[in-house]
């Protein structure tokens, strides 16, 4: 029994250890080449960033801007290095050094093999021997600067995950085949013993069932009685036992994919949208047209941000400041419906819809820029860059859905409401605002939250790109400083004076306005503006829209 058992236990052991060994090999090792070639790629990108300023400022035949590019490359290979064994150099086509994180002490004759290797050009892993010692490295040519760059780590270093598995797998497979024997042996000897006494008792058991059906024994020892009351049992007891193990699996099953699934897609799609998914999955695909409030949320000078930062800070920033956003508006019942770069999409008022998804919008906005101060705060303390957003709220008509395919979709909403929505973020730059919102979304609060309490002010009615019909813009607080709650008001009066024509008028407003409000960039525009229509009145069909060119 001993035998036969044996290796029916040590075979699948070893293959087991044999197939998580060589998975754990590749998979090391295909990191570990991976991290090699994500470096490569971020130096490629880096050297092509410097040569694209020369070329920009056109500093190609400046030598020492040349050169300063050159440190700028040497200085970003050294801030890419992850231990101390790795080394990035560079060399021209004769074989001179030419940059280096630190020396790589190439001999003579090494650096005829690399020129060797090199002039091959092929891709992937090479290895060479540098000062020495043998060294994995990948390498690209960059033809401006006529370098052949190339990122090197020691063979025994870039290996070396790869070798502590192999003793572990060695040392794992010894002491399981020790413990496996040792286990196997005291399990005969306590199962040969009673096993008389177990047989006895299960053929009891069978009887008080009043089984009926027998097999035939050919031996009358204790195996044959094992093998007799075996074979009874499975009669009987495995049609029923096997459909209620059957029943149970498949509804444990159900239950835990379903929970799964839940789980999963709550992190992507409304919990609503996922309870309308299991109630009716035929309807998924259908779309409703409805009136949402939109909001768009967008990082100014985020290209200019992520550029100053290495890859772990500006991704460890981004999560903490979406992480605060998106508090803001599930906590205001809203739906984030994608991040596009470092912009935030979200709408309110569906797959629900609540008598307050305006209001909720419009407080979730303010919320957010608040939540951008606190991040700002926290930013500072950790030495890190600040953000500044500019928010942009429409309410309109959109096609709201999971829209796709059966393998792929997103509920989300599409329409001309959307696309307004976004240029009011954008105009947000243009009017120097932290958040505007348009003017269907006002009128929209006004109807639905008349007692709101928020202050709200009239910046400019504009048409914009792609659009002819003029839209007004506003302005929105919770509360104002003692100076603003003084201006905004004479503000909208002249807002009100100056859609009537009346530009002489209006032109006193805003100038008190700025004296409550010095360097006011609204104020200051439609005074300078409303001085010039007072001397040079717009033609007779005028309606106050100015026409925007940019988003």
């Amino acid at each position: 029994m001993f035998l036969v058992i044996l290796p029916l236990l040590i075979v699948p052991l070893v293959l087991a250890q044999t197939s998580s060994y060589f998975n754990a090999i590749n998979g090391v090792t295909r990191l570990a080449r991976q991290l090699l070639g994500f470096k490569l790629e971020e130096m490629e990108k880096f050297a092509n960033l410097q040569w694209l300023l020369l070329l920009e400022n056109n500093f190609v035949e400046r030598p020492v801007m040349v050169e300063a590019a050159k440190m700028a490359v040497e200085q970003y290979g050294r801030s890419i290095l992850l231990s101390d064994s790795e080394i990035i150099f560079a060399v021209d086509n004769h074989g001179s050094l030419q940059m280096f994180t630190s020396d790589p002490l190439l001999q003579a004759d090494e650096t005829t093999e690399i020129l060797q290797i090199l002039a091959e050009e092929n891709q992937g892993l090479q290895t060479a021997v540098i000062a020495g010692e043998r060294r994995i490295f990948q390498s690209f040519y960059f033809a401006p600067f006529d370098w052949h760059i190339l990122i090197t780590e020691k063979e025994q270093v870039f290996y070396r995950d790869a070798n502590t598995i192999r003793m572990q797998t060695i040392f794992t497979l010894g002491v399981s085949a020790v413990i496996a024997i040792l286990l196997l042996i005291f399990v005969t000897r306590s199962l040969t013993k009673p096993l008389g006494k177990i047989a006895s008792a299960m053929n009891g058991v069978i009887e008080t069932a009043d089984l009926s059906s027998r097999v035939d024994v050919e031996y009358r020892d204790e195996t044959g009685v094992v093998a007799q009351t075996f074979n009874k049992m499975t009669e009987e007891l495995d049609r029923a036992y096997g459909q209620i193990k059957r029943y149970a699996f498949d509804a444990v099953l159900a239950g835990k994919k379903e929970e799964r699934i839940r789980h999963i897609f709550q992190k992507y799609v409304p919990n609503d949208v996922i309870e309308r998914f299991f109630a009716s999955p035929e309807k998924m695909l259908v779309g409703d047209n409805r009136k949402l409030s939109i909001l768009f949320s967008d990082i100014r000078s985020f290209t200019t941000i992520s550029e100053g930062l290495a890859p772990d800070d500006l991704v460890g920033s981004l999560n903490r400041y979406f992480s605060g956003q998106v508090d803001v508006i599930y906590n205001r019942k809203g739906i984030v419906d994608k991040y596009i770069g470092d912009a935030i999409m979200a709408f309110w008022g569906a797959p629900e819809k609540h008598e307050d998804d305006v209001l909720q919008s419009v407080l979730s906005g303010l919320e957010m820029i608040e939540s951008v101060k606190q991040f700002n705060e926290n930013q500072r303390r950790l030495g890190k860059c600040e953000f500044q957003v500019g928010i942009g709220l429409n309410y309109g008509e959109v096609t709201v859905g999971n829209i796709g395919s059966e393998r792929k979709m997103d509920y989300t909403v599409i329409g001309d409401a959307v696309n307004l929505a976004s240029r009011m973020e954008g105009l947000t730059k243009t009017y120097h605002s932290d958040i505007l919102i348009s003017e269907s979304l006002f009128d929209e609060l006004r109807k639905t939250s008349p007692n709101s309490g928020l202050r709200i002010r009239l910046l400019d009615t504009v048409a914009v790109k792609g659009k002819t019909k003029g839209v007004k813009i506003f302005t929105v607080k919770n509360t104002l400083s003692p100076p603003e709650d003084k201006a905004w008001p004479i503000h909208n009066q002249g807002m009100k004076l100056y859609y009537n024509r009346s530009f002489a008028e209006a032109a006193l407003k805003f100038q008190e306005v700025l004296t409550s409000l010095p360097g006011d960039f609204n104020a200051e525009n439609l005074y300078t503006r409303c001085v010039e229509y007072a001397s040079n009145p717009p033609p007779e069909d005028w309606n106050g829209v100015e026409v925007m060119q940019s988003k």
